[in-house]
C-alpha cells in the first residue's frame, strides 16, 4: 500500500523537518517497510495498518514539536495561556506581548527575547458582537475569480488553532524576527500538550473592565425614569428641547 503526503494529513513536511529528509520517523519505522522521497511525494509501504486515532495524536504532537530545535531555549520561560472563556483579541494581544518580550525590562526591538507561549483550549475561545458570522477570512488561489472566503464560525469548526494564530501574527511587527516568534507559539485545541516535562508557568490574564451600560444608553434610561416619576406625581412631562435658540426666534417672529 502506498501513501502520499495527503494520507498523513499534509504533515509530511513537518516530519521531514524533524527527522531529516529520507529518514524514517520512529513512530512510522515499526510499521513502514520503505521510506523514500519520490519528487514531491513521499512513498511509504506499510506492512501492518496503523491505528488512526493514535496516528492523529502523534501528528498533532509532531506538529507541535516542529521547529523546536531551531530555538535557543536557554533562559526562556514557558508561559501557558488558557483560552477558555477568553476574548480572542484580548488574548492575542497578551500573547503577542510575551512573544516580543515586551513584558521584560530588557526588551529590545531588534532582538528576539520573547518567551515560549503555549495556548490551550483554543476551541473554547470567545468573541464579542456578531463576529462569528460577520468576520471573514479571505485568500486567493491565484486563478482568475478564485477569491475564497470563510467565516469565523466555519474556521472555528475546521481548525480553531488557526484563528488564534492569525490574530497573534497580525499583531506582530512584519520584520525578520516574525518567523522566529511564530515558532515560539504553540496552540492546542484541548488541554493536552507534549511539554509536560518543561517548567511551565501559567499566565494570569489581567482583569477585564466591562461597562454595564454605555453612556448614551445610561442617559436615555435616566431620562425615561425621570419621565415616569413625573407622570406618577401627576405633572406633565417636560419636553426636552435641543435647540432653545431656534424656539425663541420662532416665538419672536410669531409675536
Amino acid at each position: 500500500m502506498k501513501m502520499s503526503a495527503a494520507a498523513f494529513g499534509g504533515n509530511m513536511k513537518l516530519l521531514l523537518d524533524i527527522w531529516g529528509f529520507g529518514r524514517c520517523p520512529p513512530d512510522v519505522c515499526e510499521n513502514a517497510h520503505l521510506w523514500e522521497p519520490w519528487g514531491n511525494v513521499v512513498v511509504v509501504v506499510v506492512i501492518k495498518p496503523l491505528k488512526w486515532w493514535t496516528d492523529i495524536l502523534d501528528l498533532v504532537f509532531v506538529k507541535a514539536l516542529a521547529g523546536i530545535r531551531r530555538i535557543n531555549l536557554e533562559g526562556l520561560r514557558w508561559k501557558v495561556f488558557d483560552a477558555k472563556g477568553q476574548v480572542l483579541g484580548r488574548l492575542a494581544s497578551q500573547v503577542s506581548t510575551v512573544l516580543q518580550g515586551k513584558d521584560k525590562p530588557t526588551y529590545t526591538p531588534n532582538r528576539d527575547d520573547g518567551d515560549m507561549c503555549i495556548v490551550l483550549n483554543a476551541k473554547d475561545i470567545c468573541v464579542t458582537g456578531r463576529k462569528l458570522t460577520d468576520k471573514h477570512y479571505r485568500w486567493h488561489t491565484g486563478y482568475v475569480g478564485h477569491l475564497k472566503e470563510r467565516t469565523l464560525k466555519d474556521q472555528m469548526a475546521k481548525d480553531p488553532t488557526e484563528v488564534i494564530r492569525k490574530a497573534v501574527l497580525r499583531m506582530l511587527p512584519r520584520n525578520k524576527l516574525r518567523d522566529d516568534r511564530d515558532r515560539k507559539l504553540r496552540i492546542f485545541t484541548g488541554d493536552e500538550h507534549p511539554f509536560g516535562d518543561k517548567p511551565l508557568d501559567p499566565y494570569v490574564m489581567p482583569p477585564r473592565q466591562v461597562r454595564e451600560m454605555r453612556p448614551r444608553a445610561r442617559r436615555a434610561m435616566i431620562r425615561a425614569q425621570k419621565k415616569v416619576e413625573l407622570q406618577k406625581q401627576g405633572g406633565a412631562a417636560i419636553p426636552i428641547r435641543k435647540n432653545k435658540k431656534k424656539d425663541e426666534e420662532n416665538v419672536e417672529v410669531l409675536a
